[in-house]
């Protein structure tokens, strides 16, 4: 497994971060599709082009707002602009197909006004930008399809959007899996028809939703047809076979552990007192490593409680996993040091149990609990280039909070927790 290094999270470090979804500078990213035309001006001189900026997710209605668009504006061999966070599969399918009937050129950017210029269009392309999830597959659209060296393009699995912000605990139906695969079978088709590779598909199917999106590198981009700006006729374009299967990461055990019921954020009593639990699949791109278990118990002061942090591992192609490195607590701008508690074998030879223990505020597990939107991030390196980096959501906390915090002003010595009640603030 090659190492992540994700935004600034230093090398061979753990962190355990109480934070919302983390959010896009431009909050028009977020806001249904717009599209807008502009004129590009700058250093491009002669090569200046009329541009459409496409910002925002793609709705199932989408498709509607861009034909309106292309009704009243002459598109044909355009070039439209992506910066996207995604959205439906169907709507993305369906306008994909609009932008092909076009013939027009993609890419991913993010137009900027020219403040003064006589012309209200002018504008630049500022080409750091991300084109994430569904946008992915709407650069195939393009008959020619750049991608900048700046510019992001970010992928993972197709889900269900309401289930989407603590997955695991989440509960399925049969019509929903019905739903989901009927979806992957018209994504598939789709990807055929633009010309992309399937590995598109299968690299974006091994992404579950509690893992970072997976940054494509510009070879990928290449090998799928993401990127075609090197050939001169694209839409003659071959389809590119997918990687060589032998070259794929070998299925890895699944490490088994007694879990409770409930999925989500529990109460149990252990010898030493109650704790507030859950237990999470520990994975790299959908690859099964092993499992996550995080507890908050009582603190011995007033506004403290004790994190508790256990992993179990199992190393790649059955070796050893290596040790933890270091492990730290983020919340915003605060990093609160864990503490190591030692590595020791598990059940298993080839795995390993790691722990970490450290303090948290009572006003941080109550915002976690009970905000909308809160998760936990975790990101472990085990050995020298082990990297996972797991989202726990808060289902379940919100309930078990009032009845814990009730717990601990029950236990002898923790009186002081008495006006931590879940309400109180």
């Amino acid at each position: 497994m090659k190492l992540r290094q994700l935004g600034a999270v230093a090398l061979g470090c753990l962190f355990v971060s109480f934070a919302a979804p983390v959010a896009e500078s431009d909050p028009a990213r977020s806001a249904p599709m717009r599209f807008t035309l502009h004129q590009e001006t700058g250093n491009c001189g002669a090569a200046c082009r009329t541009f459409i900026a496409a910002t925002g997710m793609i709705r199932a209605d989408t498709v509607r707002d861009f034909e309106l668009f292309a009704a009243r504006h002459p598109l044909r061999g355009a070039t439209i602009v992506l910066n996207s966070e995604g959205g439906s599969v169907h709507g993305a399918i369906a306008l994909g197909r609009a932008i092909r009937k076009l013939e027009m050129t993609t890419t991913v950017g993010r137009a900027v006004p020219v403040r003064g210029a006589a012309d209200s269009r002018a504008a630049t392309i500022v080409s750091r930008a991300d084109c994430e999830s569904m946008c992915a597959f709407l650069l195939l659209a393009g008959t020619k399809r750049i991608v900048p060296a700046e510019a992001r393009v970010r992928v993972h699995q197709i889900w269900l959007g309401d289930r989407r912000d603590d997955a695991a605990a989440a509960s399925y139906s049969a019509e929903d899996l019905v739903l989901v695969q009927r979806d992957i079978g018209k994504l598939a088709q789709y990807t055929i028809e633009m010309g992309g590779s399937v590995e598109l598909l299968e690299l974006s199917l091994r992404i579950p939703p509690w893992e970072p999106m997976r940054v494509l590198t510009r070879d990928e981009m290449r090998r799928m047809n993401v990127d075609n700006s090197d050939v001169t006729d694209a839409r003659a374009l071959p389809q590119q076979p997918p990687a060589d299967a032998t070259s794929a990461p070998l299925p890895v055990k699944r490490i088994s552990f007694d879990a409770p019921r409930d999925r989500g954020w529990v109460m149990a009593e252990r010898t030493d007192g109650t704790v507030l639990t859950r237990r999470h699949p520990l994975t790299v791109e959908g690859e099964h490593r092993g499992t996550i278990e995080l507890s908050f118990a009582c603190g011995e002061k007033s506004g403290e409680f004790d994190l508790l942090y256990k992993e179990t591992r199992r190393g790649t192609d059955g070796a050893v996993t290596g040790p933890q490195r270091s492990v730290a607590l983020r919340l915003l701008n605060t990093i609160v040091p864990l503490k190591p508690a030692g590595m020791r074998p598990a059940d298993s030879p080839a795995e390993t149990t790691f722990s970490a223990g450290g303090i948290v505020t009572a006003d941080m597990l109550k915002s976690f609990a009970q905000s909308a939107m809160r998760s936990i991030v975790i990101e472990t390196v085990s050995g020298e280039s082990d990297v996972a980096v797991i989202r726990i959501g808060n289902a379940g906390a919100a309930a078990s909070l009032a009845p814990f915090l009730s717990s601990c002003t029950q236990r002898p010595g923790r009186a002081e927790h008495a006006g931590l009640q879940a309400g109180a603030r």
